[in-house]
Parts: C-alpha cells; sequence; structure tokens
C-alpha cells in the first residue's frame, strides 16, 4: 500500500509530523442508545426519532506520540470546519516542535468534504501552507480500506466508554470522551460552537491558482498531493 511506503522516510527524517484525520458520524445527543439498552436499569431509545440536538466529532492523531485530539462541532460537516480543526491542533503545538518541524503529513480517507477533488478543501490546506511555512503532504486512503487510517483505532476506543451510554447532552460527550485513553494518554476534547455554511466552492479561475501549487504524484494524483508553502517576492 503506497501510503505506508511514506511512513519509512518520514519515521527516518525525524523532522515530519504524521497526523490522521477523520470525522465520525454525526452523534445524536439525547435519551438514545443502541438496541436501547445502558449501563444501568434505565431504557432509552434504540434510534433517535428525529433529534435536533446533535455532534460531529472529527479526530486527529499523532502517529509517533499517540495523542488524540477530538473537535466536536455543530451538525454540518464541512471542508471548513475539518481545516479549521487541523488549523487548531497545529497552533496548540508548542513553538519549539512547530520550529522541529519541516513537514507535515495528513493522513485521510476520501471523503466528500477533504477529498483529493473537493476545491474548497484544497483552497484552504493551501492557504495553511502558507499560513505556517511548511510543505503539507495529503495522503489518502483508497475507497473500502479507511480502516487502515491510524485514527480509526480512536474511534474504536472512543466506542468502548460510550457503549451503553446514554449521552444526553453536550457535557455528558465531553465527561465520556475525555475518559477514553490510548497510549496512556487521554484525549485533548473541545467544543466548537462555530456554525459552518454547506456548500462552499471555489470557482474554476481560482481554482487554477490552485492546482498550480498541487504537486499532484503522476500515479495516484488524487490520492497523493504535495503542497508546497509560497516562497516569498
Amino acid at each position: 500500500m503506497r501510503i505506508s511506503k511514506k511512513d519509512a522516510p518520514a519515521i527516518d527524517a525525524g523532522n515530519v509530523k504524521r497526523w490522521s484525520r477523520d470525522c465520525k458520524a454525526t452523534v445524536p445527543l439525547g435519551e438514545f442508545s443502541r438496541d436501547g439498552l445502558t449501563r444501568s436499569d434505565v431504557k432509552a431509545c434504540d434510534h433517535d426519532l428525529g433529534s435536533q440536538a446533535k455532534s460531529i466529532p472529527c479526530g486527529l492523531v499523532d502517529e509517533d506520540t499517540g495523542q488524540l485530539s477530538l473537535t466536536f462541532g455543530r451538525a454540518a460537516k464541512t471542508s471548513d470546519f475539518i481545516v479549521d480543526t487541523v488549523e487548531a491542533r497545529w497552533r496548540a503545538l508548542p513553538p519549539h516542535e512547530q520550529r522541529a518541524t519541516a513537514q507535515l503529513q495528513l493522513k485521510m480517507d476520501n471523503g466528500p468534504e477533504s477529498s483529493g477533488t473537493r476545491t474548497q478543501f484544497l483552497y484552504r490546506m493551501v492557504q495553511f501552507a502558507d499560513q505556517i511555512g511548511k510543505p503539507l503532504q495529503l495522503l489518502y486512503s483508497p475507497p473500502y480500506h479507511s480502516k487502515y487510517n491510524p485514527i480509526e483505532r480512536g474511534w474504536g476506543v472512543l466506542e468502548l466508554p460510550w457503549t451503553g451510554t446514554l449521552v444526553r447532552d453536550v457535557d455528558t460527550m465531553l465527561a465520556w470522551a475525555q475518559r477514553m485513553t490510548g497510549k496512556g494518554r487521554a484525549p485533548v476534547a473541545e467544543l466548537s460552537h462555530k456554525v459552518y455554511q454547506r456548500g462552499i466552492t471555489v470557482g474554476k479561475k481560482a481554482m487554477r491558482a490552485v492546482e498550480c501549487r498541487l504537486e499532484r504524484h503522476p500515479e495516484l494524483p488524487q490520492w497523493d498531493i504535495l503542497i508546497r508553502p509560497a516562497t516569498p517576492d
């Protein structure tokens, strides 16, 4: 698998941040539990019955340290929400780690909000590369192979404390998410209150400028993309 072949050189270099990112399915908030079963004698609904209170977990895991970050957003999964979570994770790094990073490698599935053809996502990622002054490498899992994305192990761990739990509200959701651990580390869990507009796209003229910044692999142009920061004039 081509993605795995990118790991050895990155690990050997010692200055490449290897992050894995994905969004989980929307979480309904209320008196719901799978099959209506809970950890107590309380009976719950086994489906959401049209609940309006929902949240979307966007996760990012550092493959070297195992540190997991979870951002719970409003019920719209958009390109801007995804990029904002990546930017926030970068800003949270200590300055010395930012300086020591020569390249950021981001592994993802090929979801519609962050695919190698999603104009708004690519536009924002080019901006991000320029902002941090570091090359970004976008690596995508092929269809039906997202299980190989390291973040999937984080979702599996998250399901353990959530199973049989009544995720009644935001506070309960965050509290249970913070109870999970991976490699002995508790996740960083936070709530995003920002409301994102759906369906934002980049026009053809602006997108041509974006494409000029994308170094697409000749054999896998939608699955392996390198973005170098712009050089000062």
